[in-house]
């Protein structure tokens, strides 16, 4: 599995406007074989900066997704809308894999 990570600077004024780009994206992302781990919007602190996470099951399934979103209509939509509001100054992406699973104290002896 490998999640997409992303950091977004937006604009502190149109928050509800990204918040309404983000809905749609979980639900892109989730029709089109991710798994979206949903969005985390200002709340204290810095009021320009937003969180994204989303898993596909490889970088290939990933590279697939990029490719379909550059000609599926709601896609396209959902890009157009951040860049019509301007709710989006600008975003940086990473790649990381999950540790989702737990151990027990034990396994540091090993």
């Amino acid at each position: 599995m490998i999640t997409c990570s992303l950091t977004y600077q937006i604009d502190p004024q149109k928050v509800a406007e990204f918040e309404t780009y983000a809905k749609v994206w979980i639900t892109l992302v989730n029709r089109m074989g991710g798994t979206h781990h949903g969005y985390w919007l200002p709340h204290e602190g810095p009021n320009d900066v937003a969180y994204a996470h989303f898993s596909f099951p490889s970088l290939a399934a990933y590279e697939s997704y990029r490719e379909k979103a550059m000609t599926d209509p709601d896609c396209q939509a959902a890009f157009a809308y951040s860049r019509d509001t301007g709710c989006i100054i600008r975003y940086d992406r990473s790649f990381t894999r999950p540790v989702l699973d737990g151990a027990g104290i034990e396994v540091l002896s090993q």
